[in-house]
């Protein structure tokens, strides 16, 4: 508990599929991917990572001079990369953007995170790819955030940052008194039961009266056919014997 951080110091693709760090099995397979991945950060990729913002959720027609005209506020800008498909050329949505300052960088960090810009509000964060050890990216089933319909959620972000984790013995201890937790549980495990037997009784109750009335209406039916039965025979008699009484 001491050494939890709502931010990770250091990527684990295990710890950033749990809402608080602590799974120890992986709950999805983009997570087995990440752990299994062999991920080498980019060398062709220039600047100083330590000056450099990553920015997201980004317009697809935000355009690199709207970018410089916005970060260029908070300090002066060295480099802006506009990330964008290899074949088609139009923007994937991110970008990264280098100062020359190191108080510019955090000054942007703090002010343009959810900024609007181009009817869009961005998500802002230092780099990660090269100063965080372990980083594996999204495509490869690590990153953080994500979507909960992909069921691909990653924590230990500025965006999505670990819940403190919950030391339930230690809660009950405090909350109750000492050995009251387990009175407790004791007496909810009690009442379960009695529960549960109350129920089992009342089903049977049930169906022993379900029973009673099925039997009661099968006899009341068989009667009335009875009746009928007896009613078709009657007339039978009646009409053969006026049949006779005519000839």
């Amino acid at each position: 508990m001491n050494e939890w951080t709502p931010i990770a110091k250091e990527y684990d693709p295990l710890k950033a599929g749990s809402i608080d760090g602590t799974d120890e099995e992986p709950h999805d397979r983009a997570v087995w991917r990440a752990m299994t991945a062999r991920y080498v950060p980019n060398r062709g990729v220039s600047g100083d990572p330590h000056l450099t913002l990553f920015v997201a959720r980004l317009n697809l027609q935000t355009t690199e001079e709207k970018l410089r005209e916005v970060f260029s506020r908070y300090g002066d800008i060295r480099r802006i990369r506009l990330v964008r498909d290899l074949v088609t050329g139009f923007s994937k949505g991110y970008a990264f953007v280098e100062f020359k300052e190191e108080r510019a960088l955090v000054k942007a960090y703090r002010d343009a995170n959810k900024l609007v810009i181009d009817q869009r509000e961005v998500f802002v964060d230092f780099e990660l790819e090269r100063t965080l050890k372990g980083w594996i990216p999204r495509r490869l089933g690590g990153g953080f955030g994500g979507k909960k319909e992909s069921g691909q959620l990653r924590f230990g972000g500025r965006d999505r940052p670990f819940r403190k984790p919950i030391n339930l013995p230690a809660m009950k201890s405090e909350f109750y008194g000492e050995g009251q937790a387990e009175k407790r549980e004791r007496g909810w495990s009690r009442d379960w039961k009695t529960r549960n037997r109350d129920q089992r009784r009342s089903e049977r109750e049930w169906s022993r009266g379900w029973a009673e009335r099925d039997g009661a209406r099968h006899s009341r039916e068989e009667r009335s056919r009875g009746r009928e039965r007896r009613d078709r025979s009657r007339d039978r008699s009646s009409k053969k014997q006026r049949d006779e009484d005519r000839h």
